[in-house]
């Protein structure tokens, strides 16, 4: 069973004063990753709000729940001995009490569904968890139950307080109010005579509808007062719900009371006797719990479980009126990015503007909801046509196109959306909302900032979709991947300077798969971090080995990813497989594109300069397809450009793609680094590289990628005479 970290365990012994205050989480997860990230995002909560318990496995959790109670539970629902609903329901059994979390995978609805069907208070998708949101996450949803159990707390005491004074008149000193058998007043209590507005002296003798004046708080009509009721049915009777009282010189109370009839000591009704007392605080605590309940902390707008009955009830109005319903899901594209760069204070100001801008796009009658993190859903009630839907997609993009001035910065963010309408895609919330986020996905893999509609085909991408995810972790964990490896060939000498190092993946049933058909998935769902982490560690180990052999190796370059650099231990992850292969720097070259390093140039040159300190060589991949400013990039530590294969497969046929290559050389050499021309294929493009002395090129007319054993014969020969003959 794994336990609280040392340095956890020694902050729990310094400071006993402070485990009382704190909340402890039991983390339940197998994957050490998902644990160190999690832990991490709590231990750095100021104060250290939460002390944070991890095993990982069921059995271990079951037996931690039995010694003594849980408040947070953490829970993933693929553990080692316990998968899916059954894992949950033990856990559920064993702390019933406990608020309980479900840690899922970004497409993994079903397990988490069903689990917040059977007690789950929410889940957590593991690809959105970050140090900033999570605690901030537990913190809302601990403070959301205590306000739930607040508010029915507060329920139940209206309720009590009703019921006393139903029965038990003589024990509520609150305002007391009496009448003859007429209806007219014939005693005031002091608290009565503050609440009515009317002195004791001024009320004896008038009728009760005068001095005890109430209405209907929703219709603001006159209401019945139950003295009468009392009298002539000679019980006790209360107030109709929501009263308000009218004070004398009207302001308005809400109400709670109740009457009874007053009997002489022959049995006979002389009269009635009105308690009543004033309820409006308590029924604006309640209203105030019901709305943060069911509202975001940090927009105000409606959250998921008021969409979902708004939904619910929408569908409804929908199959009733014969009308259609658009559920619009949004996910604002790179936001990581600016929380990233510009802090989360911004990023919450931005989500604010965002949820403004959004809710000035819809009729009064729509609900724009948060969904959680920067994702927010649009629900349209009662459409005519799936174009409604459309007409209101455009005019959120459109809005969002004029730039947020937040905390001195101008920023420009787009939205990525996908739509799903009743009844066409789906007759209830559940698959509404699936088929919403599904077209969402689509929309981002389109290229951001459009909107798509839901196509049951989309079902068929998303299945296949969580089979690669699925797929992939396994791969991971029985070590499917593999590298071959692509020579890089100096044009002069004909000589091996170099190789790329490139990711397959030998499936047991597919057989071998290309990284275009699962690279982008693995981006995704965040598993590229760690199969980039095995990348850059086998392509250390294999050119160490190389060496250890006795050839003359060459640098080994590999593809580094936007997360993998943005990733928080990536510099020391660099640092450490170096010193853990025995690998000299200066044979591993990391290739970044354009794209990468501008998206966030301060923070990449810093990271770039971090790595050239190393030693580690440093290059520009796809050089020109990018947007990056040439002034930022002469003052970063590049080694190398490579120009990308799309400009080279056109410079024996295209004027303009060998004028654009021709220029990348020359400004190569002005900047004093290497170029390298990718995906070189033919004798004709060949010869123009040499005419416009480029220095190394890459591609099928020399090697295609080769896997290790063949590419060290390459070695053995001595890396020599790879350029065909002719061209020598």
């Amino acid at each position: 069973m794994a336990n609280r970290t040392t340095e956890e365990t020694a902050q729990v012994r310094r400071r006993p004063e402070m485990n009382e205050s704190r909340t402890t989480v039991l983390l339940v997860e197998d994957d050490p990753a998902d644990a160190k990230l999690i832990q991490d995002a709590l231990a750095g909560t100021g104060g250290h709000a939460f002390r944070v318990e991890w095993v990982t496995r069921l059995s271990d959790a079951l037996e931690r729940l039995g010694r003594d109670s849980i408040e947070v539970i953490l829970l993933d629902l693929t553990l080692p001995d316990g998968q899916g609903i059954d894992a949950f329901d033990r856990v559920h059994q064993a702390a019933p009490n406990a608020l309980i979390l479900v840690l899922s995978g970004s497409t993994d609805e079903e397990a988490p569904r069903l689990a917040l069907q059977r007690g789950a208070y929410d889940y957590l998708a593991k690809g959105h968890i970050d140090a900033h949101w999570l605690p901030r996450a537990l913190r809302y949803v601990t403070d959301r139950k205590s306000t739930e159990l607040a508010m029915r707390a507060a329920e139940e005491a209206l309720f009590e307080e009703k019921e006393r004074a139903q029965v038990t008149l003589n024990s509520i000193g609150d305002a007391v109010l009496t009448t003859d058998l007429l209806g007219n007043v014939t005693y005031l209590n002091l608290v009565a005579e503050t609440m009515t507005g009317w002195s004791r002296n001024d009320a004896l003798g008038r009728p009760l509808s005068e001095v005890f004046r109430i209405i209907d708080g929703t219709t603001r009509q006159a209401a019945a007062s139950p003295a009468y009721r009392a009298i002539e049915e000679d019980k006790t009777v209360g107030l109709a719900t929501d009263c308000v009282l009218v004070r004398r010189d009207g302001f308005e109370s809400a109400i709670e009371d109740s009457s009874a009839p007053i009997h002489d000591r022959h049995g006979h009704v002389t009269g009635a006797v009105i308690v009543f007392h004033d309820v409006s605080e308590a029924r604006a605590m309640a209203k105030k719990m019901s709305h943060q309940a069911h509202h975001d902390f940090l927009t105000g707008l409606p959250n998921r479980m008021l969409l979902t009955e708004r939904l619910s009830q929408a569908i409804g109005q929908a199959h009733r009126h014969h009308k259609q319903v658009a559920l619009l899901f949004l996910d604002l594209d790179y936001f990581k990015h600016i929380n990233d760069s510009l802090g989360h204070a911004i990023g919450d100001e931005l989500l604010q503007s965002v949820a403004g801008r959004l809710v000035a796009c819809v009729r009064a009658t729509d609900t724009v909801c948060r969904q959680g993190g920067d994702e927010f859903v649009i629900l349209l009630s009662e459409i005519e046509s799936p174009q409604d839907a459309a007409h209101v997609a455009d005019k959120v993009l459109a809005a969002l196109t004029a730039p947020q001035q937040i905390g001195g910065h101008e920023l420009h963010v787009t939205l990525s959306i996908g739509i799903s309408v009743y009844p066409e895609d789906g007759t209830t919330t559940e698959t509404l909302t699936q088929s919403a986020d599904t077209a969402m996905y689509h929309a981002k893999a389109n290229g951001r900032n459009n909107f798509q509609f839901f196509k049951a085909e989309m079902n068929i991408r998303a299945v296949r979709r969580q089979f690669v995810e699925g797929s992939l972790r396994r791969a991971l964990k029985e070590d499917e991947f593999l590298l071959h490896y692509q020579p890089q060939i100096d044009l002069a000498s004909g000589a091996m300077t170099g190789a790329e190092a490139l990711i397959r993946w030998q499936d047991p049933d597919l057989g071998l798969i290309y990284p275009a058909d699962f690279v982008p998935i693995a981006e995704e769902c965040g598993l590229i971090v760690p199969i980039g982490r095995w990348v850059l560690r086998e392509a250390c180990r294999q050119a160490r080995a190389w060496l250890d052999s006795g050839l003359i190796a060459v640098p080994v370059a590999v593809n580094i990813s936007a997360l993998e650099l943005r990733h928080d231990g990536f510099l020391a992850g660099v640092a450490l497989i170096l010193k853990e292969t025995g690998l000299p720097a200066r044979y591993l070259e990391l290739e970044l594109t354009e794209s990468i390093i501008m998206d966030d140039a301060d923070s990449s040159a810093a990271a770039l300069c971090a790595l050239r300190n190393m030693g580690v060589q440093l290059a520009i991949d796809d050089f020109g397809t990018g947007y990056s400013s040439l002034s930022y990039l002469k003052r970063l530590p590049f080694n190398t450009l490579k120009i990308d294969q799309s400009f080279v497969r056109d410079i024996a046929t295209n004027a303009d793609g060998a004028t654009i290559v021709a220029a990348v050389i020359g400004m190569g050499k002005n900047l004093n680094q290497r170029v390298i021309a990718e995906g070189v294929e033919t004798h004709a493009q060949l010869a123009f590289l040499r005419t416009q002395r480029c220095e190394v090129g890459q591609g099928y007319q020399f090697s295609h990628p080769l896997p290790a054993e063949a590419f060290e014969l390459l070695l053995v020969s001595g890396n020599h005479v790879l350029v065909p003959r002719q061209l020598c």
